[in-house]
């Protein structure tokens, strides 16, 4: 199996965040509350920065000022607690990614 490197893993979160951007951009709450194939594909993109997170070194991470476990918390309870997760919840956290995005494009400028 390949291992997947940093840069990839970096560029996976970016383009996550960008498709939920895109996704959600001229998206009311209403309308996504009974959109349920848009639901699914923000919770995935969600579940694809929370993993990429995940299998960040450390050293890095700990460059910039983010609280890493807040990705992956929110894709462990995706994951784990999928018959809990309110729509609203995931619909503010789709709305409210500009300093994940402002610190995964610095370590993109910085270490690459």
């Amino acid at each position: 199996m390949d291992k997947v490197s940093l840069k990839e893993r970096i560029i996976h979160i970016s383009n996550a965040i960008n498709l939920i951007e895109g996704f959600v951009e001229k998206t009311s709450e209403v309308d996504f509350l009974v959109d349920i194939k848009l639901q699914s594909a923000v919770q995935y993109q969600f579940l694809i920065i929370g993993e990429a997170v995940k299998h960040l070194d450390i050293s890095v991470l700990e460059k910039y000022n983010y609280p890493w476990h807040i990705p992956r918390s929110f894709r462990n309870f995706i994951i784990h607690e999928y018959h809990g997760v309110r729509m609203e919840r995931i619909y503010y956290a789709s709305k409210d990614l500009n300093n994940l995005k402002e610190q995964i494009n610095l370590i993109l400028e910085n270490e690459f």
